[in-house]
């Protein structure tokens, strides 16, 4: 059997996965509020409010760490079977949830959660640098991106209706359920890399193969695997600085959203569970545009003659200088229609530069590599992000969410800055004695 456009349906299916992880990870957002009065009904606002970060940056550390070793996961085990870890142990994670009784069984849930699911991320990049060209990366990376935001506009009011019908407890268990389901299609449909895959065509091989920049084929149509150094190497190459920079800049702006909605628009306009369910999924309606749109503009510059370089480095600057002004704007927002807008521009302008952020690991090294680099970027990312986080109940003591808008602000400026600093040329690598005989050949040559 054959089946066409295969690197459709694998992209789609990774997309799925990242919906149903948004899902699982924003349940405890959502019901935190009803979840802090039945725990702890005798705390203040900021002392729920304290508990709930701490709660959060054990996740975020852990997603942390996850993403380096689930980076190195994928790259030893594969994609198919990388996946199959990541999502089966984060569903399980999820219904433990149910058991939890305090903020020690819940930062183990949470710790155990955040591993797992930081192998979509590294899983992902590697997924996108097996099965898809240079040329389709960044619009793969965005509908991967999008699922994301996908899983944010659906999981808010999603876990708002349940909460009608259901305990909260109950509602862990029905989450971690779905993404059980998942690993069937997965498993059936991802039987091998597009090298070797039984159901995909023959002009499809040829087509992903023969469009990987940094892949060689010889003359009997052979692919190699590109430039793959030793992680010391690979670190010491100031491109892989310029990635886990703005990775580490670029993503605590969208965690300071994911994990601060619910209780932003609890906090400063007095919203209940189901009256968040109503506003909050509003931003991730900019988040997915924004992730759509960052992979439409760069494939539409390479498809015209632009080169990598400056496609990649257009988009990712405009999707900083969208953040910027609005951000700011977050200081003195009024009304809760206009917040939410404010935050799904802000949204928009971070997946647009966030999808071809991620593709640069597969921009620069061969597929034994591209795991690892994503690993550790987005480890980086998640320490980013777990710092602001830890700050965030001090910062917006009072309900004053200001600092931590232009905290959010400077931000982007940095990620901006570290790929125009750090990347002079996005484009395949080479290894640095290769680099070396050219230099002296071009010398040579030149003498």
């Amino acid at each position: 059997m054959q089946l066409r456009n295969l690197r459709w349906w694998v992209i789609a299916l990774i997309a799925l996965a990242t919906v149903i992880n948004y899902i699982d990870r924003q349940s405890l957002n959502v019901l935190w509020p009803e979840i802090a009065v039945d725990l702890y009904p005798d705390k203040t606002a900021d002392e729920r409010k304290e508990i709930y970060a701490f709660i959060s940056v054990v996740f975020v550390f852990s997603y942390a760490f996850g993403q380096a070793i689930f980076g190195r996961i994928f790259d030893w085990v594969g994609t198919r079977l990388g996946f199959v870890l990541s999502i089966g142990i984060w569903s399980i994670a999820t219904a433990l949830h149910a058991f939890a009784r305090g903020i020690v069984t819940f930062s183990i849930f949470r710790a155990i959660l955040g591993i797992a699911e930081a192998g979509n991320w590294p899983g992902a990049t590697k997924g996108n640098a097996e099965w898809f060209p240079t040329k389709e990366r960044a619009l793969a990376q965005g509908i991967f991106n999008s699922g994301a935001a996908i899983g944010g506009i659906i999981s808010i009011p999603l876990i708002a209706f349940l909460s009608v019908y259901f305990s909260w407890k109950a509602i862990f268990v029905l989450v971690g359920l779905v993404g059980l389901l998942w690993l069937i299609p997965w498993v059936i449909l991802v039987k091998a890399p597009p090298k070797t895959h039984p159901w995909i065509t023959a002009e499809e091989r040829e087509y992903i193969l023969t469009g990987q920049k940094n892949v060689s084929v010889d003359e009997k149509g052979n692919a190699d695997e590109g430039y793959n150094p030793s992680t010391k190497e690979m670190l010491s190459r100031k491109q892989s600085w310029g990635v886990i920079i703005a990775s580490a800049a670029i993503d605590p702006i969208w965690w300071l959203f994911v994990f601060w909605i619910p209780i932003y628009l609890s906090e400063v306009y007095a919203m209940d569970v189901k009256t968040i369910g109503i506003y909050g999924w509003v931003p991730y309606v900019g988040a997915m545009l924004g992730a759509w749109f960052g992979g439409l503009l760069a494939q539409n510059l390479l498809k015209i003659g632009w080169s990598v370089d400056r496609a990649r480095k257009l988009t990712i600057t405009l999707g900083c200088l969208i953040m910027l002004p609005t951000l700011i704007a977050m200081a003195n927002p009024g009304e809760p229609v206009i917040a939410v807008i404010l935050m799904a521009v802000i949204l928009f302008g971070f997946q647009t530069a966030i999808g071809n952020v991620q593709t640069l690991p597969s921009d620069f090294y061969g597929g034994n590599t591209v795991g690892t680099l994503a690993g550790f970027a987005g480890m980086a990312a998640k320490l980013g992000a777990a710092a602001l986080t830890s700050l965030v109940p001090w910062l917006t003591a009072g309900g004053n969410y200001t600092p931590a808008f232009v905290i959010g602000a400077s931000l982007a400026v940095t990620a901006m800055a570290s790929i125009w600093i750090l990347c002079p040329n996005i484009g395949p690598l080479s290894s640095k004695q290769s680099s070396r005989d050219d230099e002296q050949s071009k010398n040579t040559a030149t003498s």
